[in-house]
């Protein structure tokens, strides 16, 4: 990896809400230029067929793949469960998804091995982190829960105030009483719903935050292959949508917190 360091991280979703794993690249490895592809015209991935979802993510890796990229992070939950192996065996680049760091960084939460996740209707059907974690630990409960809404409300801005918790209350009182002490924001746009959730679930329930411990994975890696970044100067921040730049701007904005100044709408269906 050393003669492609200088090459950008690639990331896609299937809409937004990758952007708080790119958020997260940002703060942890500043030098590293990215490419974001936000498959928006086909959002959202989560109830789509799993042919589907392996299709769509295959188009995108393509995509970013030709961009010359030195590392792959596919920032959608319902995509990582479905076509990470997959897309592994299939590009000389290292992948990384968001289901595995948070699973791992689960484990090392818990102390009572009682351990709940949310996410999507799709991720939590494909029980990914519960084998993942099981994978790891057969010891550990695992307590899953799908919060469509959730979505919804972190794209339209209502992440504070009585709105939002009143849906957070009305879908975790069931798992809060399950015991667990670590719950896992098993879908990217969840990390904006952080105060309310942590609010609803009490001191005690740790959340883990799979953006977060994706960008650590990221760090780890290209630390390993000694592929950081060593140009000086500052990196490259390119954004790519299938679909409308306006809304993705207005939203994409509030989730980075800075400025989207270079984005290109492109097709990337076979």
């Amino acid at each position: 990896m050393a003669s492609e360091n200088n090459s950008p991280i690639g990331v896609f979703d299937s809409g937004i809400g990758g952007l708080t794993v790119l958020k997260e690249i940002f703060r942890v490895l500043p030098a590293e230029s990215t490419i974001y592809l936000g498959d928006t015209a086909r959002v959202p991935y989560g109830i789509r067929s799993s042919e589907t979802v392996m299709r769509y993510s295959f188009e995108n890796t393509r995509f970013l793949v030709s961009k010359g990229i030195k590392l792959l992070v596919i920032a959608c939950n319902t995509a990582s469960s479905v076509s990470l192996a997959a897309i592994r065996k299939s590009v000389s680049i290292p992948v990384i998804g968001v289901i595995e760091p948070g699973a791992e960084a689960a484990l090392k939460s818990t102390g009572n091995k009682k351990i709940g996740i949310i996410g999507t209707e799709a991720t939590v059907r494909s029980s990914a982190y519960k084998k993942t974690i099981k994978a790891l630990d057969k010891s550990a409960e695992i307590f899953s829960l799908p919060c469509p809404l959730f979505v919804p409300l972190v794209e339209e801005g209502w992440t504070e105030g009585e709105v939002a918790r009143v849906v957070a209350e009305k879908y975790l009182s069931g798992i809060k009483d399950k015991g667990i002490d670590t719950l896992v924001l098993g879908c990217t746009h969840y990390p904006l719903l952080k105060n309310v959730i942590s609010m609803v679930m009490g001191p005690d329930v740790r959340l883990i935050d799979s953006a977060v411990e994706t960008a650590k994975k990221i760090k780890d890696i290209l630390k390993k292959d000694s592929g950081e970044r060593k140009l000086k100067g500052k990196p490259s921040r390119e954004f790519y949508v299938t679909d409308s730049p306006e809304r993705f701007i207005k939203v994409g904005e509030r989730f980075l917190e800075q400025k989207i100044k270079y984005i290109e709408k492109i097709a990337v269906s076979c």
